[in-house]
């Protein structure tokens, strides 16, 4: 059975897509997934704040990809791998609501779901060179 973070991240997930390819309105995508998919008040509260979120620090976080994923400019990456990214990277540097494990092996989960053979792979090497360099002590 998946939980209500996991449907929160689905849900977040596909908002960002839609917006990335159709530029509607978040509020008013997420309120026809919610609605469509019948979700419970908590799903779609965690989903609001994980867009919210991500849509607010949108440049900083991108900023990031360009710089872990430096092979790949940031307009080819697919859609669903750079949202996947992106509500990762949100959650592990921006929100740290949950323990950068848990963000991770979500954001692998959401990939293996959504994205392509090679997209799970991607996301675990791009996430996990952040957390390394995050997680080192500062040198002076």
């Amino acid at each position: 059975m998946i939980g209500f973070r996991r449907k929160s991240r689905i849900a977040a997930l596909q908002t960002l897509y839609e917006i990335d390819l159709s530029d509607h309105n978040p509020d008013e995508i997420l309120t026809r997934l919610v609605q469509d998919k019948d979700l419970p008040e908590e799903t779609a509260t965690f989903a609001q704040e994980l867009v919210n979120g991500t849509l607010n620090n949108k440049h900083a976080i991108d900023e990031i990809i360009k710089k872990y994923a430096s092979t790949f400019p940031i307009e080819q990456i697919a859609p669903i791998d750079k949202n996947v990214l992106r509500l990762a990277i949100f959650e592990i540097l921006f929100d740290n609501k949950v323990p950068v494990k848990a963000a991770i092996n979500e954001a692998i989960e959401l990939a293996k779901s959504f994205g392509s053979n090679t997209s799970a792979k991607f996301i675990n090497g791009v996430l996990g060179s952040i957390v390394t360099e995050h997680e080192q002590p500062e040198t002076q």
